[in-house]
């Protein structure tokens, strides 16, 4: 058995499906989360799947139910609760996030010039230019009508494309491509002056009967997750940053088993913009269910507090894999492979909220369930990402783990990674509700 293979047979320990089952769960996820709202509706659609019943931040919480969620928009928070916990029973957090870098579609699309009929798009996130184009592109996102109802659209079909211009008339393109996103990003999706304005097209796509007042729109490549590579070793997909997490999260809370603590997952929103909204991580979403929950067994204010003070929080999101290609963009001694486990991300400036006690609870976590952990350290001249980790951190004030699956192409259209990473997280997660 290769290398490869062996870790990926070791990651299923403990499951109760095959490696090629879990693998087609995780393609499956990824290509029915083609936004944030789909990401968090799929999230909650496996969660009802096994019992778990949604709640509403409005309601009653007087008989809060010992498996449940909220979702709100493209955020969801969820919990199982073990019988007898009190009012100051600690919670063991798994936070990830549901947004990617895109496209995003304006309020006022419709543009035409030169004889092409283009879409008017936003830079949602840092993406990188490039990748975007000469890709089949959908729609996906929801849609709000006049009345504030709302309605989820995906268009899973070729329907736009950002051409990238000739070499013959760019002949230095090769030294360097600098693409501005306001005139240079803009997809086609039609040509001549005739057919439906974008409003009345995307109404019809949803099947609605008016058009929508406002949306969010985004843009994003119909290629399908696909396993590939001689040896099926690799995994390429759009949006791997960072809904591979959240279905590592949702796994591994459906599959732990008996709970020492509360055990709870929350998927964010808006990560890539900085995390400032009501359902980012800087947001109170997260708060809110935490303090509902002590309320509902009886706790007030300080009983809160007690619980927070014993809580960890894995923060889940992914990381850089060193790059066959640049190697030197890498500390040697602290540069992740792809099919050789989660990394733990370390930065001393805080980038990431790991500690020396954090790390540790991790790789206890990677111990218990069997599967090899990794370390990550930026280069001193190479600056660091940040995660929701130092976010949820500095609010709740909650011992964090940075960890993730280190993968290529980061902020692509289409990124890269191993396949059996995925599942060492999955597994590790499901350990580290149970320690």
């Amino acid at each position: 058995m290769t290398g490869s293979h062996a870790l990926r047979a070791r990651a299923v320990a403990c499951s109760g499906m095959g490696a090629d089952d879990r693998l087609d769960d995780l393609l499956a996820f990824l290509d029915g989360s083609p936004s944030p709202h789909h990401a968090a509706a799929s999230a909650a659609s496996r969660l009802v799947a096994v019992g778990y019943r949604q709640v509403t931040l409005a309601s009653d919480w007087g008989d809060v139910p010992e498996r449940g969620f909220v979702l709100d928009g493209g955020a969801v928070v969820a919990w199982n609760t073990p019988a007898g916990a009190s009012a100051t029973t600690p919670f063991r957090l798994v936070g990830a996030h549901t947004d990617s870098p895109c496209l995003r579609v304006k309020p006022r699309p419709d543009v035409v010039r030169a004889g092409w009929r283009q879409l008017n798009v936003e830079v949602y996130g840092g993406i990188l230019n490039n990748s975007w184009l000469d890709r089949d592109l959908g729609i996906a996102g929801r849609l709000t009508l006049a009345d504030g109802t709302h309605a989820l659209v995906n268009v899973a079909r070729p329907v736009a494309r950002v051409p990238q211009l000739a070499i013959h008339l760019d002949r230095g393109v090769n030294d360097g491509l600098t693409l501005n996103p306001q005139d240079h990003l803009r997809p086609v999706w039609g040509t001549g002056t005739d057919g439906p304005a974008f409003a009345e097209w995307i109404a019809a796509e949803a099947g609605l009967s008016e058009p929508p007042t406002f949306w969010e729109l985004g843009l994003y490549d119909v290629t399908p997750a696909a396993v590939l590579g001689a040896d099926s070793s690799l995994l390429a997909s759009g949006r791997l940053d960072n809904q591979l997490s959240c279905w590592a999260a949702v796994t591994g809370l459906v599959a732990a088993g008996e709970l020492p603590q509360i055990a709870m997952i929350v998927l964010n929103d808006h990560e890539e913009i900085g995390s400032a909204s009501t359902t980012g991580a800087s947001g109170p979403l997260l708060e809110r269910v935490l303090e509902r929950h002590v309320l509902a067994r009886g706790g007030a204010r300080d009983q809160l507090l007690r619980a927070l003070a014993g809580s960890t929080c894995v923060s889940a999101d992914n990381a850089h894999a060193v790059h066959p290609n640049y190697p030197e963009r890498h500390d040697a001694d602290h540069a992740p492979l792809v099919n050789h486990g989660p990394a733990i991300k370390l930065n001393s400036n805080q980038r990431y909220a790991t500690s020396d006690a954090t790390a540790a609870l991790f790789a206890r976590a990677c111990a218990a369930a069997g599967v090899p952990h990794q370390v990550f350290v930026s280069r001193n001249n190479m600056p660091c990402g940040s995660t929701i980790g130092p976010l949820t951190a500095t609010r709740l004030g909650i011992a964090t783990v940075d960890v993730g699956v280190p993968q290529l192409s980061m902020h692509s259209a289409r990124e890269l990674c191993g396949t059996a990473d995925p599942l060492h997280l999955a597994d590790a997660l499901t350990a580290y509700f149970t320690l």
